[in-house]
């Protein structure tokens, strides 16, 4: 959780400037060889100061992607900020073990910090673990790894606020009652999972007593998956009235196939989304309301986060805390959690605040 809450989001926007199971061998760095999990015996000192030219690569859930694309551009502006050298390395998809290779050569390449956005939690622990007996601090950020294979987690906000958020405004675009669907990632997503059980336990509350869940179904992250299990979806039940994407690529090839189909208007559309990649289907009337936080800042605050590991200041332990640049003080919760903030809402009447 932060220590100060009062930053504006469009003040966060306006300076984005812009994601084999045992490891190939590599030279240990550092004297933590061994150092796993939350229970790590190292001792913090806040008052050390921030290593120059510390490696940081980022390692997000896939490549060109524009969520991933954003967030990964905010890190390379940090890391800039701390005088440290940027990579930016991953897969062009987003399958459960397609991120193994690469961070085998990362610890090869002796990193200091790998931020991974994770495909799986678990297909990727066994790599993490032996980076970290390498010496490298690992943060993971916007879908966490197994928590004893990392050092830290950059959540955008709670799992509770997000499901929440979207059980809300699905309640809200069906008007109370009806049939709802949920397009999602991939299967073993950490976050997607995490929101959809939430978004499951509020429909079980009574004021979404008249709503119904009727399918779940995973687009990959892939455009034109996601277009065709959206078209599939208002195929197999005609009487839908909304579906919920909690992912960038789902939401806008849901809004697309709507947008252009005799559904628009009967069929509402919501979830995360980009606002650039959403304004054309909130101007068109496709889409109302849907919600996101600033990803740039996700990726911002995780090379900070890896910087104060590296250099001793965090060991992401709760109740430590440390400066995240522009973003300001930051404290470590239970699980090493490091929450950026609550999710923005946006709708016609704000999307043109935002450049992202």
């Amino acid at each position: 959780m932060r220590t100060h809450t009062t930053r504006a989001l469009a003040v966060a926007t306006a300076s984005l400037l812009t994601l084999g199971i045992a490891a190939c061998g590599g030279t240990s760095k550092g004297d933590n060889s061994g150092a796993a999990g939350p229970a790590s015996t190292a001792t913090a000192d806040p008052n050390a100061a921030l290593k120059e030219g510390l490696k940081i690569a980022f390692l997000p859930k896939q490549l060109n992607n524009p969520y991933s694309d954003v967030l990964a551009g905010g890190g390379e502006v940090a890391v800039g900020e701390l005088k440290g050298e940027y990579k930016l390395v991953g897969p062009n998809d987003a399958a459960a073990s397609s991120q193994v290779s690469y961070i085998n050569t990362l610890i090869q390449q002796q990193q200091d910090v790998i931020g991974i956005a994770a495909n799986d939690p678990n297909a990727v622990c066994p790599s993490l673990q032996q980076a970290r007996q390498a010496g490298i601090k690992i943060v993971s950020f916007d879908s966490d790894a197994s928590r004893d294979c990392r050092d830290v987690f950059i959540n955008q906000a709670t799992t509770q606020g997000i499901g929440e958020s979207l059980a809300t405004m699905a309640n809200e675009l069906a008007g109370g009652e009806g049939e709802i669907a949920i397009l999602s990632a991939t299967p073993n997503a950490t976050n997607q999972n995490a929101w959809i059980k939430v978004v499951e336990e509020e429909l079980k509350k009574p004021e979404y007593s008249k709503l119904k869940l009727v399918k779940t179904v995973y687009g990959n992250d892939e455009d034109q998956k996601s277009f065709q299990e959206a078209q599939g979806l208002l195929r197999s039940y005609p009487n839908l009235k909304v579906i919920v994407s909690p992912t960038t690529v789902g939401i806008a090839a849901a809004a697309r196939y709507v947008s252009s189909s005799s559904y628009k208007g009967k069929v509402a559309i919501t979830g995360l989304g980009l606002p650039n990649q959403m304004r054309e289907y909130v101007k068109d009337g496709t889409v109302s309301k849907f919600a996101l936080w600033v990803p740039s800042d996700i990726g911002y605050l995780a090379a900070y986060a890896g910087a104060a590991l590296a250099s001793g200041r965090i060991t992401g332990a709760e109740g430590e805390t440390f400066t995240a640049g522009k973003l300001g003080e930051y404290t470590i919760a239970a699980n090493g959690e490091i929450v950026l903030g609550p999710p923005t809402e946006f709708t016609a009447q704000n999307i043109d605040q935002f450049d992202f």
